[in-house]
């Protein structure tokens, strides 16, 4: 059936559009928030994939630039594979969707999320979760729950719910939150150093917007009766089960859990696990070639169950650790010659380098999206390479994943960045991920502060990351810091907090279980603000403040300032003077034609002294009286040309030779340094010379 649902929501309409536009998908809907317009399909694929072990969903973002009005640049003019905006609204959708599928689900499933139109002022990309969860439900695909995404600023003191463009550049917060109408799940975005309190009111505040939006979603869907497609997902025997599990010894099994080292632990509790295959094996004969699998994901099951009750009953980590305690930390900076600014930071077993590199404002990344257009002067890569965690895969170019941390360790530290006006530089830091044990994204935050002060970038404080977990078994809660891949994996939440001693700068979360409420959360930021305060001592004793200087490798960029009116005379005629200085100074100029700034860019410092000098005096005001040295540029019968500051010229009139001349090829020629004087400005600004001759000079010309 078609039908549309409307409602008013932040002072704008919410409309959902059902039964209309693309009917043969599982299920799809057309959602439009202000003049903001998203198709948004879901498909599943008829048999489940019985060789895999997860849940096999890809999202997709799909940004058409007609729905700005817009035509795609560069030579094809049509849209190809997804940007870096487009990838990273794909994972805000994915994240809370994720983990509502049934464990055992294995069906292959589609979300596609079309931008139609978009409004500048309220941009879609967040309500992508809203639209994606809606047409799961409304579809055959098994989806256990009705989730909503919001986002919220902290603008003029207000919390303020799906802000407006305009007023996100005023705003200490920006977060995007996704949830149930039980629970947040998921938490992802940037602050200007608020408090955990802050942070906290603006997800309650989220939570409010987003239970609202939930119910709207469940009004939609009770008008329908829609049959779900089976989970069909083959069971171990009872029998082999209840003889695999006798055989497994709990405290085996922990002991080998507390193996030190990442893949020492692994290989202890994989040699256990085959073990115990080939002991069943002796036992019982296992005719089915999927009993053994099935056999692996039980004992996967109680690796998980044990990890977890050491957790919350012993506090006692896989690695040795206490829950609040933080993994060894070491920091060096200025490993290599050659580069702009360097840092190695070690936590544990996993390992960042952090490389900055300062460019020219040429250098800058030249953004066309379908919101954006213009260029950006602070970049961050993260490079996740397969030996950071001993695997070998090819190298395809960055990942989705790698696109996500190295945005979220960006945002941590953009803020804290001098302005273009105190620091004129393009500015790029790379992390290359060397080694991972949980948590590099955080790694990369503190890798990237102590690289940039390496640099000599006069960045205003360090910046520290760090990643917490939770444990959460009935009423006993475990809240652990600096949390391990395993923990990750077997946790029930993954809660990134990067920040100053002054506040948080940026903040992720995914939460797998609900109950999450205020106090637990009070909890983990307290305890994640603790362990960034250690993490800081320790960045702070190893470079305390920028370096005063870049370096020498880096480009000398030099800023100086010129009337606006006059940057006309600095370019020259078909741009003839800028060009002599670029080719005879070896620099490069970069003009500002509104307000005047003009930036010098090269590798000899005093070559770039002598640009900015020549540069002041070719737009500074020439008054009658000033005298100059000038070189004589052009001989006509009634005087002498000369060029008094580059593309500058004055006449200087036979009469005014400062001796009696019958022709003034016999005392002068093109390419001569005279002084002279100015006598006059007409209106028109053409300037009247004079000669100014020495006595000696007089002489000279007498006996000519």
């Amino acid at each position: 059936m078609y039908k549309t649902w409307k409602k008013d929501f932040f002072g704008r309409e919410l409309s959902v559009e059902c039964g209309k536009m693309a009917k043969q998908a599982n299920g799809s809907i057309v959602l439009r928030f202000a003049d903001s317009a998203l198709l948004i399909t879901a498909t599943a694929s008829e048999e489940p994939s019985n060789n895999l072990d997860f849940m096999p969903l890809t999202i997709e973002y799909q940004e058409k630039f007609y729905a700005a009005g817009k035509i795609p640049g560069g030579f094809i003019k049509r849209e190809s594979k997804p940007g870096e905006t487009a990838i990273l609204s794909a994972r805000l959708i994915d994240r809370p969707i994720r983990p509502l599928f049934p464990e055992k689900f294995t069906n292959e499933v589609q979300i596609v999320v079309t931008v139609l139109s978009v409004d500048p002022e309220n941009p879609p990309d967040t309500w992508g979760i809203f639209g994606a969860s809606t047409a799961l439900n409304l579809s055959n695909i098994p989806f256990n729950g009705v989730v909503a995404g919001v986002r919220v600023g902290y603008i003029d003191g207000k919390y303020v719910v799906f802000p407006k463009e305009k007023d996100m550049e005023r705003s200490m917060i920006d977060i995007v939150v996704a949830g149930t109408k039980d629970a947040v799940t998921m938490v992802e975005g940037e602050a200007k150093e608020v408090s955990e309190e802050e942070m906290l009111n603006a997800l309650e505040i989220a939570h409010v917007a987003i239970k609202e939006l939930v119910e709207f979603q469940e009004e939609i869907i009770n008008e329908f009766n829609i049959e779900k497609m089976k989970s069909e997902f083959p069971e171990l025997p009872e029998d082999i089960k209840n003889k695999f599990e006798m055989l497994i010894d709990l405290q085996e099994l922990e002991t080998r859990l507390l193996t030190k080292g990442k893949h020492a632990r692994n290989t202890a509790i994989k040699e256990y696990r085959d073990r115990l295959l080939e002991q069943l094996k002796s036992e019982v004969e296992l005719e089915d070639e999927n009993l053994e699998k099935l056999l692996k994901i039980f004992y996967e099951d109680k690796v998980k169950k044990t990890v977890r009750k050491m957790i919350v009953e012993k506090k006692l980590r896989v690695d040795g650790r206490s829950p609040q305690d933080i993994r060894p930390i070491t920091c060096e900076v200025g490993l290599f010659p050659r580069t702009h600014g360097s840092a190695l930071f070690t936590r544990g077993e996993t390992q960042s380098l952090g490389i900055v590199t300062l460019g020219a404002p040429m250098d800058e990344q030249i953004i066309d999206t379908l919101l954006e257009e213009g260029t950006k002067r602070f970049m961050l890569h993260y490079n996740f390479p397969p030996y950071s965690t001993g695997e070998v895969k090819p190298l395809r170019g960055p990942s989705r994943r790698e696109i996500g941390h190295g945005h979220l360790a960006e945002r941590a530290l953009k803020n804290l960045l001098p302005p273009e006006e105190e620091f004129p530089y393009t500015i790029r830091v790379v992390s290359e991920i060397l080694e991972s044990n949980g948590s590099s994204s955080m790694a990369t935050v503190c890798s990237g502060s102590l690289a940039l002060m390496d640099a000599g970038v006069p960045i205003r404080k360090h910046v520290a990351g760090v990643a917490m977990g939770l444990v959460k078994e009935t009423d006993k809660v475990a809240i652990l810091t600096d949390i391990l891949g395993t923990e990750d994996h077997y946790g029930d939440m993954d809660f990134k907090v990067a920040g100053t001693r002054d506040g948080i700068t940026a903040f992720q979360m995914d939460v797998k279980v609900s109950g999450i409420d205020r106090e637990i959360m009070a909890k983990a930021l307290e305890q994640a603000r603790q362990a960034r305060n250690k993490i800081l001592d320790i960045m702070y004793e190893t470079i305390s403040k920028p370096r005063s200087s870049i370096s020498k490798y880096a480009p000398v960029i030099v800023v100086t300032q010129i009337d606006p009116l006059k940057v006309g005379e600095l370019i020259g005629p078909g741009g003839k003077v800028v060009k002599k200085l670029t080719k005879d100074y070896d620099v490069n100029i970069v003009i500002d034609d509104e307000d005047g700034r003009i930036k010098i860019i090269g590798n000899d410092p005093e070559n770039i002294k002598r640009v900015k000098e020549i540069a002041e005096k070719i737009t500074r005001d020439i008054e009658v009286g000033q005298k100059f040295k000038g070189v004589v540029t052009r001989i006509e019968p009634y005087g002498a040309f000369v060029e008094v500051l580059p593309g500058k010229l004055g006449l200087v009139h036979i009469s005014k030779m400062g001796e009696r001349v019958r022709d003034i090829n016999n005392i002068l020629k093109v390419g001569d340094e005279i002084d002279v004087e100015v006598i006059n400005i007409d209106e028109l600004g053409r300037l009247q010379l004079r000669r100014i001759v020495s006595e000696n000079t007089k002489k000279k010309n007498i006996s000519r």
